[in-house]
């Protein structure tokens, strides 16, 4: 089997496609034969500087669909043949993969491959955001950073599922078509900071309950000062750079959050109860992953320097 493999930090070109030995499951193990999988930010992230929890030479990417193809000592949840998606398994851009039995989810027949596969990293952050994070009520009003991207266009579907308004932000004029179909009420360009007066005049002059940042350093200080009086910064920009702030600057009394997605499903009976609302929000027509692009896996260089380049809207997705 062939995967996409990096030995040293770098741009896209550092990504080779390499052919490894077909695996074996061990025990509480599961053999999957990838179908799709997903492209986020973090891989970028990956491929170009230490993280936390990764070191290489690596496999990357961390989420896909695919279809059950062996079984370990000790699995009995699974069979073969069974169609499952997972949101974080690392070394997902590679076509045959052995990953533990209690990260992955069985797909509902009438939820498609690629929908599976690029709901659940984005899917799951954004139900993190609009529930946990900040639960979203009836007339809250939510500022989204990259409503246009995948993560943006999934907070503003739920944010909007939920009750609230949603205030996009896009760093390009094309792109505020894309922000505007997933259900965006404003869509503001802004290619940095500088943005909270529109955001006050939006607002009455009151702020927003929410923001969510995953724009980096650059939109930092102006999310804080869009916000009403303890209103909460969702701030998840830490690949693309982190400020530094003296917490007395902070204002209108808002908390500052730094959420992870591992702390919404930290369980196997998390991991599932939080995908089957993802799936019953597909389900009944309120929630849409829109399909950005689709690439050859060996191609996933050329995702990587789409999305780093800013071009794209909604998921990528890699195709074995």
């Amino acid at each position: 089997m062939h995967a996409m493999f990096v030995r040293e930090y770098g741009g896209p070109e550092v990504m080779t496609w390499t052919e490894f030995p077909d695996p074996e499951p061990g025990p509480g193990e599961v053999g999957v034969r990838l179908r799709v999988a997903g492209v986020n930010f973090m891989d970028t992230g990956v491929r170009r500087m230490p993280v936390r929890t990764w070191s290489i030479p690596t496999v990357i990417g961390v989420e896909g669909s695919g279809v059950v193809t062996t079984l370990g000592a000790g699995v009995s949840d699974f069979a073969v043949g069974d169609r499952v998606v997972w949101r974080y398994h690392q070394g997902s851009y590679a076509e045959q993969l052995v990953i533990p039995a209690d990260v992955l989810v069985r797909v509902p027949d009438e939820i498609d491959d690629e929908t599976a596969a690029a709901v659940l990293m984005q899917g799951l952050t954004a139900n993190h955001f609009t529930t946990e994070t900040y639960a979203i009520r009836p007339g809250d009003t939510a500022v989204v950073h990259a409503a246009a991207g995948g993560v943006g266009m999934m907070l503003t579907q739920l944010i909007k599922a939920r009750g609230g308004r949603v205030i996009g932000l896009v760093s390009r004029e094309d792109k505020v078509q894309a922000a505007a179909e997933a259900g965006a009420d404003h869509v503001l360009v802004s290619s940095g900071g500088g943005f909270e007066d529109r955001v006050r005049a939006l607002t009455d002059g009151a702020g927003a309950h929410v923001v969510y940042d995953g724009a980096g350093a650059a939109t930092f200080r102006s999310s804080q000062l869009s916000l009403r009086r303890h209103g909460v910064h969702a701030y998840y920009g830490v690949l693309i750079g982190n400020p530094t702030f003296d917490p007395s600057q902070l204002p209108n009394s808002i908390l500052l959050s730094y959420p992870a997605v591992a702390d919404h499903v930290p369980t196997r009976e998390a991991l599932v109860r939080r995908t089957n609302e993802l799936f019953d929000f597909i389900r009944k027509g309120r929630l849409t992953p829109r399909i950005g692009a689709r690439y050859a896996l060996s191609d996933a260089a050329q995702a990587h320097r789409d999305l780093e380049s800013r071009r794209t809207t909604g998921k990528l997705l890699l195709i074995p």
